[in-house]
Order: C-alpha cells, then structure tokens, then sequence
C-alpha cells in the first residue's frame, strides 16, 4: 500500500511540474507573439526594421540571411517534435514506457521545444518592414487596435482549451484517475464540442491566424513565423494542443 501511495505521490508531483512549465510556456508564447511585437510598435523602445534599405541589398545581407536560417532551423525543429510524437510507432512506445505520463510527456517536449524557439528567435532587424503604420494618428491607434484584438484573441484561445477539457489535455487527469484506480479517464465532449470539432480544421486556427498576423508592423522574420505556422497541418504553436488530439487518449 505504501508503494502504491508512493507512486500515486511522484506522479501527482510530475504532473503538477509539468502541468506549470506548460503554463509559463503558454504565457512566454503569448509574450512572444502579441506583447513584445506590440509593445515596440507603441513604444518605438526597439527598431524592428530598417526601411531604409532596398529589398535588393537587405535579401544580400549575411546578418539577414543566418537570422533567417537559424529561424528555419527552429521552426524545423518545433514541426519534427510535433511530427515524431504524432507517428503511431512512437506514441504506443510512449505509452508503454510511460504509461499514464504519456501524455504529460507529449506535453512536456512540446512546451520544451516551444521554449528554444522563444529563447534562439532571430529578429531580422537589417530588412525593410513588409507594412508599417507610422504616420499620426494611426501609428498611436493601430497598436492600441491590435492590442485589444489579440487580447480577445487570447482570451478566445483560452476559452476553447478549457471547453476541450484542459486537464486531460495536458495530462492531469490521466494521472488522477490512475491514483484513483479508475483506469482510462472517459471522453466527455459534449455534442455541440464534438460537432464545433468537426466544422474546423483547428478550434484555434482563426485566433491564431489573426494574432501572427495583425500586428502594426510586419518584420520578415514574423512573415516567416506566421507563412509556416499557417501551412502546418492543422497544427499551431500552442503547447500540447493540436486539432487532431482532442481530447487525446494515448494509444
């Protein structure tokens, strides 16, 4: 019985752990995407890009160009965590080894992966902006405008993790029934959840389409994040969520 308890005590911990470094991750993704971009544009506190510049001799420049790649190799990186624990051979090995933490696992290297792209982003700062408001009034109240914006955004996005049942999502459950002796936690998706699932390619998709890319400003290194989000597979950059795994039972 101790040993029991024991192990229902280390899960219960790992989950908790794991269950916090996804939520610092989600609130460093939400700085990342709205607060910085839009914090600049109202501030004017960084220069995000160099207008200046002919598109002819930004595209040539050396700074440019390893910005631009590091930025694909992270992004390559994010996708192949999301493809590889996508593909059925690795999830039942998961599930094997890891049993009820699977899931939490799956949670876990997304959030992690999601933390180097946050940390190692290049901004391409030597290029001209693809569009820029900067003139009076609007360079004061655009920003504001997409500040509001991405915060109902956000608030949308939130909304839905929590409708799709956020404790399976990100593996809680499945641990409190295993300490339970429950098994399995059942699905409980409502009819008109699993019917909103259907009609959508991503229950966030839209949100997520509108924060990469209404912004006052638009860098190349943010038209390259928003470009490759918007063509991964009914996935966006949102720790342990994808539209296809809701609610996820590991398999």
């Amino acid at each position: 019985m101790a040993s029991v308890t024991v192990r229902g005590c280390v899960l219960c911990v790992v989950s908790l752990l794991n269950f916090a470094f996804v939520f610092i991750s989600g609130a460093d993704l939400v700085r990342f995407l709205s607060f910085r971009a839009i914090y600049h544009n109202i501030t004017g506190e960084t220069k995000i890009c160099q207008d200046s510049v002919p598109w002819s001799v930004a595209l040539q420049d050396r700074s440019v160009l390893s910005s631009l790649l590091m930025d694909v190799v992270l992004l390559a990186l994010f996708t192949a965590q999301h493809s590889l624990l996508a593909w059925s051979p690795v999830k039942h090995t998961l599930r094997s080894v890891l049993g009820v933490l699977a899931r939490a696992a799956y949670c876990f290297t997304t959030a992690l992966a999601l933390q180097v792209l946050i940390r190692y982003w290049q901004p391409v700062t030597g290029a001209p902006c693809l569009w820029a408001v900067r003139h009076a009034p609007w360079s004061i109240w655009f920003p504001l405008l997409c500040f509001l914006l991405h915060f109902i955004c956000w608030a949308i996005i939130c909304s839905i993790i929590i409708i799709f049942d956020y404790p399976e999502l990100m593996g809680i459950k499945q641990v409190y029934y295993d300490c339970l002796g429950l098994g399995e936690p059942p699905p409980h998706q409502s009819p008109g959840a699993q019917r909103l699932l259907t009609h959508l390619r991503h229950p966030v998709f839209l949100e997520l389409c509108v924060v990469l890319w209404f912004l006052p400003a638009l860098s190349l290194d943010r038209l390259l994040l928003a470009g490759y989000t918007d063509r991964l597979p009914g996935s966006g950059p949102l720790p342990g969520h994808t539209g296809s795994e809701i609610p996820l039972q590991p398999t």
